[in-house]
């Protein structure tokens, strides 16, 4: 094992925190992928040669100093590869690092669904299932040609190299993020269509202040949605112009989870993902000389103050949008 997949339980809205938890895994190995807003991953094959430790020794000493100098607990999932480390993460628990070995990636795949597999969206899951192909142990020894069929060539090559364990990923070390995120889960499985479009608000608000505290607009927003059954959807969608607006954001944000017509879905948790990042000096804006704009970019001005001086609840979700 040579691939750590950290996530830190950090609180909501304190995303802020990880840069520092990057530098303490930076103590370990310069091989470190942020994922944010609570991950991470690292490469620590120096490291076992350098401490004389292995993976796991090395994941209960991250674990034991995150808690010592940060007060944060953390989940980490141990693979050969970023993929099966990212998969190993989903079966951990605090205290307790899920380890997939080289001799053991085929029982730890085999009986998982096919969904679990990075890359597989709910159609290709659906278009598996139909075919008895719905265990990642069956993909694996199903013909490379009856998957190509099924999903395309590209994709099927790919998804039969996945389920067999082939990982070919690498953990690319990052300094600077790209994107922000943020992520609203509900207590229980949430059926309330009001309740997810108060949570989109939310997130929404939130990446708008987080954007404009570090003077950046975005180009395009994606949506993911968790089900209860550990199942997810993705949509992205580019923006008419980059913004860090909070209104513009909820507006795409509503749009995309409109367009996924759910009906009756039990939702685990919605997340937003703001992409394509640049500052905001070099973006251009189009004037609509609508009072009503202007005015709501003044009070999010006022509320981004209020924020900076009482904290991120100074601000209660949706009073930009009254």
């Amino acid at each position: 094992m040579t691939i750590l997949c950290v996530r830190f339980q950090l609180p909501p809205l304190h995303e802020a925190a990880l840069p520092g938890l990057l530098v303490l895994l930076q103590e370990f190995t310069p091989v470190v992928e942020a994922l944010p807003p609570d991950g991470a991953l690292i490469d620590v094959r120096g490291a076992e040669r350098y401490f004389g430790r292995g993976a796991v020794e090395l994941a209960s000493v991250i674990r034991v100093r995150s808690l010592a100098l940060h007060g944060v607990d953390c989940m980490i999932g141990a693979g050969p590869g970023p993929m099966l480390a990212r998969m190993a993460l989903r079966d951990a628990r605090p205290g307790v690092t899920r380890a997939v070995t080289e001799d053991g990636v085929r029982e730890f795949l085999d009986a998982k669904p096919v969904a679990a597999l990075p890359g597989v969206g709910t159609a290709t899951a659906r278009t598996l299932c139909e075919y008895g192909l719905d265990t990642l142990g069956r993909v694996a020894a199903a013909p490379l040609s009856t998957l190509q069929r099924l999903v395309g060539a590209k994709a099927g090559r790919e998804l039969h190299d996945k389920a067999n364990g082939v990982d070919r990923g690498r953990v690319v070390p990052n300094a600077v993020s790209h994107s922000l995120a943020t992520e609203r889960p509900f207590g229980r499985d949430e059926l309330d269509p009001h309740r997810h479009r108060r949570a989109l608000l939310s997130a929404a608000e939130e990446l708008g202040s987080r954007l404009r505290a570090v003077e950046k607009v975005c180009r395009s927003l994606t949506l993911t949605v968790r089900y209860a059954d550990r199942s997810s959807t993705t949509r992205s969608r580019t923006l008419g112009e980059p913004t860090a607006h909070s209104a513009d954001l909820t507006r795409t944000a509503y749009g995309l989870y409109e367009a996924l017509g759910l009906q009756r879905a039990r939702v685990r948790a919605i997340a937003l993902r703001a992409e394509g990042l640049t500052p905001a000096e070099q973006a251009s804006h189009q004037l609509t000389f609508d009072p009503v704009d202007e005015k709501a970019r003044r009070i999010e001005e006022v509320a981004d103050r209020a924020r900076a001086k009482f904290g991120p609840r100074a601000v209660m979700p949706g009073a930009l949008a009254a």
